[in-house]
C-alpha cells in the first residue's frame, strides 16, 4: 500500500479533476476492499456535511452499485473511506447464498464493521465522536431488531461488545 500522505494527494488530485468515480476505484483497489459482487460507482447529488448518503443497489444475488455523492472526497477522507467500507459489506450481504433480508441485521453489522474493522482490518480508524455517533447507529439498529429477537439473542455477545466500547469513548 502507497504511503497514507502519498494516497491523499492522490485522492486530492482525482477531486481538483472531478474525477470522484476515479478516486473512488483508487480508494477500494489501493485498501484490498474491492468485493467480487461490486458492479460499479455511479454519482448521486452532492452532500452537505452534516448529511452524507452512500447507497447500494441492486438485486440481491446480481451484482451491486454503490452510489456515492458527486462530493464525495470535498470531506475528512477517513470518514469517506469508512462509509465506503461499510457500503461493501452490504454488497457482500447480497451475495448469493449468503443474502442478509433482514435490513436492521445488515445495517447492525455494516456498522459494527465501521468500528472494529473485523472484515477490512487495513481500513483506518474514525475519530472518537465519529465512533460513538455509529456505535449509536448500530445500537438503534439492534433496538430495531425487537425485544428478545432471535436477531438480537444473534448479534447479544457483539451488542455488549459494542456497549463496552461506547463506555470506553464516554
Amino acid at each position: 500500500m502507497k504511503p497514507y500522505s502519498e494516497i491523499l494527494q492522490l485522492i486530492q488530485t482525482y477531486h481538483e479533476l472531478g474525477e470522484t468515480i476515479q478516486a473512488a476505484n483508487f480508494v477500494i483497489e489501493e485498501y484490498s476492499i474491492k468485493h467480487p459482487n461490486f458492479k460499479g460507482f455511479e454519482l448521486r447529488e452532492k452532500a452537505k456535511a452534516e448529511y452524507i448518503l452512500m447507497t447500494t443497489e441492486g438485486t440481491f444475488g446480481l451484482p451491486q452499485i454503490i452510489r456515492i455523492p458527486e462530493n464525495t472526497f470535498e470531506f475528512e477522507f477517513v470518514l469517506m473511506l469508512n462509509l465506503i467500507a461499510h457500503e461493501m459489506v452490504h454488497v457482500d450481504q447480497k451475495v448469493t447464498g449468503q443474502f442478509v433480508d433482514d435490513r436492521n441485521e445488515r445495517e447492525w453489522q455494516a456498522y459494527y464493521e465501521m468500528l472494529f474493522h473485523k472484515k477490512y482490518p487495513q481500513i483506518p480508524n474514525l475519530p472518537k465522536h465519529q465512533l460513538l455517533f455509529f456505535a449509536n447507529k448500530a445500537l438503534s439498529y439492534y433496538t430495531k431488531m425487537g425485544e428478545n429477537s432471535d436477531l438480537q439473542i444473534k448479534y447479544a455477545v457483539q451488542k455488549q461488545e459494542v456497549d463496552t466500547f461506547v463506555t470506553s469513548l464516554s
